[in-house]
C-alpha cells in the first residue's frame, strides 16, 4: 500500500530578509552610537613647564544661581569689570570652577561671556 503524499516539494532557500533586517538594525545603532561632535586641537603646556601665572588670584566659581569671583558672588557686568581690574592684560589666565551640580550648559554660557569680553585664556579645573 502506497500513501500519496502529493507532488514532491522543491527544497526551499532560505529567506535574506531576516539577514538584511539584522544588517539595518546594526547600520543605525553603530550611526547612533558613533561620536557626533566637533574635533579642535587646543593648545598644551608640557607638565614640566610652569604656566606664567602672575598677579592676584582670578578664580570663577560656576554655581547653577550665580558667579563668584574669588568667593564673592556677583553677576555678569560686575564680573567682567572685577576681572579687568585684576588682569593686566586679556590673555592673563582666569581659572573657571564648576561647583554645586552646575550644568555644562551655564559653564559654556559663562566661557563665551568671557570670551565676547576678550579672555582668551580660560582653565577649566574640578
Amino acid at each position: 500500500m502506497m500513501f500519496d503524499f502529493g507532488a514532491e516539494r522543491r527544497s526551499r532557500r532560505p529567506s535574506l530578509t531576516p539577514m538584511i533586517d539584522v544588517v539595518f538594525l546594526l547600520l543605525v545603532f553603530f550611526m547612533l552610537a558613533s561620536r557626533f561632535g566637533i574635533d579642535m586641537h587646543l593648545p598644551l603646556t608640557v607638565a614640566g613647564q610652569g604656566a606664567g601665572y602672575s598677579g592676584p588670584p582670578r578664580l570663577v566659581d560656576v554655581r547653577p544661581e550665580g558667579l563668584a569671583l574669588n568667593g564673592v558672588t556677583m553677576e555678569g557686568d560686575a564680573l567682567l569689570a572685577e576681572l579687568a581690574r585684576l588682569t593686566d592684560s586679556a590673555g592673563d589666565t582666569i581659572i573657571l570652577r564648576a561647583r554645586d551640580e552646575a550644568r555644562l550648559q551655564r559653564i559654556v554660557e559663562v566661557m563665551d561671556m568671557l570670551g565676547a569680553a576678550g579672555f582668551t585664556r580660560l582653565v577649566l579645573v574640578e
